[in-house]
């Protein structure tokens, strides 16, 4: 979602341009809405290493 088009109603200016908190807050919000902080690499990393040991896992053991 993106916050260039947002108009505050606090005081009427767009959100992107952070004129008031409550602009401030609400771009912030807008902008900072990640799974927990994690970031979309780091949970592509964990799933390639858990892809990888199932992966190891099936030919140590044959299926």
């Amino acid at each position: 979602m993106s916050c260039e088009h947002l108009i505050c109603a606090n005081c009427a200016g767009p959100v992107v341009e952070g004129r008031c908190p409550a602009c401030r807050a609400s771009r912030a919000r807008v902008h900072h809405h990640g799974l927990g902080g994690l970031s979309p690499m780091l949970i592509a990393i964990v799933l390639l290493i858990v892809l990888a040991c199932t992966l190891a896992l099936n030919h140590l053991y044959g299926a």
